[in-house]
C-alpha cells in the first residue's frame, strides 16, 4: 500500500523549506561576512602593529649578509652608507640571526632609555664562549644576577674614582719614563753629553723620528699592566719578564684578531661542530695560553703579596690585589673566584690598553693633519703649565681645548663603532617597528657621530664645536648624539679610567716635545676593524724636547 500525500500539503511544506533555506543562506552569508571582516580588521591591525623594519637586499642563502660585511670597507662604513637608501633603521641577516642596525641619536635614545632593560643582554658567539671564560667577562656576561653583582664590585671597588686616584703614581711614572726614554734617544742620536744637552735644547733644529702608534701601544700596555697586575712589558724589565712579555703580546694580537671573528658556527649553528676555517681551534689555543699566564699571576699575588693583608699600603695594591681582597672565596652565580678574577683581569688589560692607544694614535693623526689645532693645544699647555714643570693629572680640568680635541677624536673615531653586540630579550617596538626577541642590536655609533642634522660639517675635524655650539655635549652616555662608550646599563665600566689615561698621556706628550710631520704627503688615515678601530699603518712623527733640561732630569 502506497501512502499518498496531498499535493497542497507538499506545496506548503516546500515553500516553508525554501524560506528556511533562504533564511539560513542569508544568515550564513552575513555571519561569514562578519567573521571575514573581523578577521581582516584583526589581521590588518596586527600587521600594522607588527610592522617590520626594512631588510637590506642581497642576502645570501645560509650566510645572509655576511659577504657584504667582508667588503673592502670597514663594516660600520659599509652599513653607514646604506642609510641614504634604507633610512636610519634596518635589518641585516648574520647567517640565521637578524641584527637591527640603528643610525641616529633619536633611535639610540629610545633603545638606551625606554627599552634599556630589553637590550641589556649579550649574545653568545663562539669567540665569546671560548675566549671570555664562557661569558665571565663583565662586558660579555648576559644580563642577570652574575652581571649585576660583578658590575657592582667593579664599579665600586676595582674602578672606583678613589682607587684610580690611588694609582696615580703608576700613571705618572710610566708617562715620565716613556718621555725620558724618548729624550735619551734624541740625545744619543745627537751624540750629546749631559753637559751639552741643556744648551742644545734651546738651539737645535734636529729632530728624532718616533713611530707613535707603537710608542702609545707600549706606554699604555705598561701602564695598564702595572695597575692591574703590577708588571711591565717594555723598557726596564729582566730577561725572564721580557720572554713573558713577548708571549703575552703575541696572545694579545691573536685575541684582538679572533674575538671579533664571526665563525661559520655563529651564522649556521648546525655547522658549528665542523669548525670550518679552523677558528675555534685557534680560539681555544689562545684562551689556553692566557689562562696559563693568568694562573701564574694569580698564584704570585696569593703567595708574594698575601691574601687579605690589611696592613698593606692601599696605594700599592693593584687591581688583582683588590679583587682577591673583595672576593676572597665567594663565588658569584656559578663562577668560582679564580675564574672571575682571571676573566676580569684579562678584560681590564685588553680593554684598557688597546682602546686607549688607538684613541691617542687617532688624536695625533688628526693633529698632524691640522697643525693650527696642534699649535693651539700647545699654546694652552704653555699658558697653564709653562716649561719648568711636567703636566699633572690635576691640570686636565683647566685644559679645555685639549678636552675638546679628545671629544672630537672620539666623535670621528669611536673605539668600538658598533659597541659590543646586544640582544633583545623581549619583543619590543623601536622607531615604530616591531622587533622580535632574539634580534641582535648594532647601534652604528660611527654613523650617529656623523649625522649632518646634528653635526654641521660632520666630516670636518673641528674641536671648537665643543667650545661653542656643542659645549654641553659630553661623552658619558647622556648625550645620545655622542656615544663612544655606549649608554645605559651596559656602557663601558672603564670609561673614567680610559678618559683619565687619554687626557694625561696626550697632554704630557704634546707638552714635552716640539712635533713635526716628517712628510709633506697626506697622512694615511686608513682604518682596520678587529675588536676596535685602529689606524692600519704606522704613524711616524719627528720630535725634539721642548721643556727645560731640569724638567726632564727630575722625571
Amino acid at each position: 500500500m502506497v501512502l499518498s500525500i496531498p499535493q497542497s500539503i507538499l506545496s506548503t511544506n516546500t515553500q516553508k523549506m525554501d524560506f528556511i533555506l533562504n533564511y539560513l543562506n542569508i544568515t550564513t552569508i552575513a555571519f561569514i561576512s562578519l567573521i571575514s571582516l573581523l578577521f581582516f580588521v584583526f589581521r590588518f591591525s596586527k600587521v600594522s602593529h607588527t610592522k617590520q623594519p626594512p631588510i637590506i637586499s642581497g642576502s645570501w642563502p645560509l650566510l645572509g649578509h655576511l659577504p657584504l660585511m667582508r667588503n673592502t670597507q670597514t663594516p660600520h662604513k659599509t652599513l653607514g652608507y646604506l642609510v641614504d637608501k634604507y633610512g636610519p633603521i634596518f635589518t641585516i641577516k648574520l647567517g640565521a640571526t637578524n641584527a637591527l642596525v640603528l643610525s641616529n641619536s633619536e633611535l639610540a635614545k629610545e633603545c638606551f632609555t625606554k627599552n634599556d632593560i630589553v637590550v641589556s643582554s649579550r649574545p653568545k658567539p663562539v669567540a665569546v664562549e671560548l675566549m671570555s671564560y664562557n661569558q665571565a667577562f663583565i662586558g660579555w656576561a648576559p644580563y642577570g644576577a652574575y652581571w649585576r653583582q660583578l658590575r657592582k664590585i667593579v664599579t665600586l671597588e676595582i674602578l672606583s674614582n678613589r682607587r684610580i686616584e690611588l694609582l696615580n703614581h703608576i700613571r705618572v711614572s710610566e708617562v715620565q719614563t716613556s718621555i725620558k726614554e724618548l729624550v735619551n734617544t734624541w740625545s744619543d742620536q745627537m751624540s750629546l753629553s749631559t753637559s751639552e744637552i741643556n744648551n742644545k735644547l734651546a738651539n737645535t733644529n734636529d729632530y728624532v723620528s718616533v713611530e707613535l702608534k707603537k710608542w702609545f701601544a707600549q706606554l699604555t700596555l705598561n701602564m695598564v699592566l702595572r695597575m692591574v697586575v703590577g708588571k711591565r712589558c717594555f723598557g726596564d724589565v729582566d730577561e725572564a719578564n721580557k720572554e713573558e712579555a713577548k708571549i703575552f703580546l703575541e696572545n694579545i694580537r691573536d685575541f684582538m684578531r679572533l674575538i671579533g671573528t664571526f665563525t661559520v658556527g655563529d651564522g649556521v649553528p648546525f655547522l658549528k661542530r665542523l669548525d670550518l676555517g679552523g677558528h675555534e681551534k685557534e680560539m681555544k689555543k689562545c684562551a689556553r695560553k692566557f689562562d696559563e699566564m693568568l694562573n701564574e699571576w694569580l698564584e704570585e699575588h696569593r703567595v708574594k703579596k698575601g691574601l687579605g693583608s690589611d696592613d698593606k699600603v692601599v696605594g700599592e695594591r693593584d687591581f688583582m690585589d683588590a679583587m682577591l681582597l673583595v672576593l676572597k672565596d665567594k663565588p658569584i652565580e656559578g663562577f668560582d673566584v679564580d675564574t672571575i678574577i682571571k676573566a676580569t683581569t684579562l678584560e681590564l688589560i685588553l680593554g684598557g690598553s688597546d682602546t686607549t692607544a688607538g684613541t691617542l694614535t687617532w688624536a695625533m693623526c688628526l693633529l698632524l693633519k691640522h697643525p693650527h689645532v696642534l699649535e693651539k693645544a700647545k699654546v694652552e699647555l704653555n699658558t697653564h703649565i709653562g716649561k719648568e714643570r711636567c703636566v699633572n693629572e690635576s691640570d686636565i680640568n683647566k685644559l679645555v681645548y685639549l678636552q675638546a680635541i679628545i671629544k672630537e677624536t672620539l666623535r670621528l673615531y669611536p673605539p668600538a663603532p658598533f659597541s659590543s653586540p646586544r640582544e633583545f630579550t623581549e619583543d619590543c617596538t623601536i622607531g615604530g617597528y616591531h622587533i622580535k626577541k632574539g634580534t641582535r642590536l648594532m647601534p652604528n655609533f660611527w654613523k650617529i657621530h656623523r649625522d649632518p642634522s646634528v653635526w654641521p660639517n660632520p666630516l670636518e675635524f673641528n674641536p671648537e664645536r665643543f667650545l661653542t655650539s656643542h659645549k654641553d655635549v659630553d661623552v658619558r652616555g647622556q648625550n645620545f648624539e655622542l656615544l663612544p662608550f655606549g649608554s645605559g646599563r651596559r656602557m663601558c665600566a672603564g670609561m673614567s679610567l680610559g678618559l683619565n689615561m687619554v687626557h694625561y698621556i696626550l697632554a704630557s706628550f704634546l707638552h714635552s716635545f716640539e712635533i713635526l710631520n716628517p712628510s709633506p704627503e697626506s697622512i694615511d688615515d686608513t682604518e682596520v676593524l678587529e675588536f676596535v678601530t685602529t689606524k692600519a699603518t704606522p704613524l711616524e712623527v719627528l720630535v725634539k724636547p721642548f721643556l727645560s733640561f731640569k724638567c726632564y732630569e727630575t722625571m
